[in-house]
């Protein structure tokens, strides 16, 4: 297997200290290195996972490097009430959230014939609609504070057309819909919709249940770039998409995926 280059420094974004960034989903995977790496950055960091005790090893590990202590909530986004409710005391506690990641989110796999009405509405709300009324509750005090970028995080999935993931993969489409729409309706209160669309990313979830020689092999024969993905090459280019070297930058769909969904594509 052919493993990412080795990188040098990591950019440093001086419009990201200090700015309260808020992560859902982030206690594991994708999401635990969005915290360390906005932490890295001087950001007051806020985030939220299921366990009451998720949050309790990442803190400690930033905690260690004599970063900024981030903040942990447990929380079911698809309460939408309770959800809601969070995000306004994160804002109450700490002061208005300047950075929106929507990243929880699930993709167990389904066959067609098993889904149910009340599966399918489950798999919406868990990939997509939290993120919806997460921007609804912070774009007040966002704008209010002079504007800030919302990432939402979407997935090559649908553009692959993937198998077995019908109700992941429809939540997953319609983020692009999502970010489109609301980039022109916050765009004149300065907040930025944009999403990051990572690839096949190597996580400790999908190593536990998808990943094998065989299926890494795989990923490499359909990508342009001939690496293996990992949380990093995520949480980078969202750095770059929440900071002001972005400013211009709304509406979009930034591919973070080694090109897998154009060779897929094309070849």
């Amino acid at each position: 297997m052919v493993l990412s280059p080795a990188r040098g420094t990591m950019t440093h974004y001086e419009s990201l200290k200090d700015k309260l960034v808020f992560i859902s989903g982030g206690s594991s995977g994708i999401g635990a290195d969005l915290v360390r790496h906005f932490a890295a950055q001087g950001s007051k960091v806020a985030f939220c996972g299921t366990r009451a005790d998720g949050g309790s090893e990442l803190i400690e590990e930033i905690k260690a490097l004599r970063q900024p202590l981030p903040v942990y909530a447990a929380c079911d986004v698809r309460d939408t009430p309770a959800y809601q409710a969070l995000l306004l005391n994160v804002v109450e506690r700490q002061g208005p959230i300047r950075v929106l990641i929507n990243n929880a989110g699930r993709d167990d796999r389904h066959a067609m014939e098993d889904v149910t009405p009340e599966f399918w509405d489950d798999r919406l709300a868990l990939n997509l609609k939290h993120y919806f009324f997460a921007i609804q509750a912070v774009a007040p005090g966002m704008a209010q504070a002079g504007g800030g970028s919302v990432i939402n995080m979407g997935s090559v999935s649908w553009m692959r057309g993937r198998p077995n993931l019908a109700g992941y993969t429809t939540a997953k489409a319609g983020i692009l819909g999502l970010t489109r729409t609301l980039a022109r309706e916050l765009g004149a209160r300065n907040i930025r919709v944009n999403a990051v669309v990572p690839g096949a990313i190597v996580t400790e979830r999908q190593s536990a249940l998808h990943r094998d020689p065989v299926a890494d092999q795989a990923f490499l024969d359909a990508q342009c770039l001939k690496i293996r993905l990992d949380a990093g090459h995520v949480a980078r280019v969202t750095l770059f998409m929440a900071s002001d070297d972005s400013d211009g930058m709304t509406g979009q769909h930034v591919l973070v995926d080694a090109g897998i969904a154009q060779c897929s594509v094309m070849g």
